[in-house]
């Protein structure tokens, strides 16, 4: 019996898929820190739970505007 693999981090690219972003803004909000990231060799990425923050975060925005 297999089970499918949850993935430990994620591309930018992947995280743009997973937030309805283009890959611009999401290497904009990684540049400012906005979205947490580390490097990786030559490739950056970002954790799951690093992605759930950042949406937890706008939440808390708008609830505070």
């Amino acid at each position: 019996m297999t089970r499918p693999l949850t993935p430990r981090w994620y591309s930018p690219a992947e995280v743009a898929v997973l937030l309805g972003f283009g890959i611009s803004k999401v290497k904009m909000k990684i540049a400012t820190g906005e979205l947490r990231s580390i490097k990786d060799g030559k490739y950056r990425r970002v954790l799951p739970e690093w992605v759930d923050e950042y949406v937890r975060e706008q939440v808390q925005r708008q609830e505070a505007a």
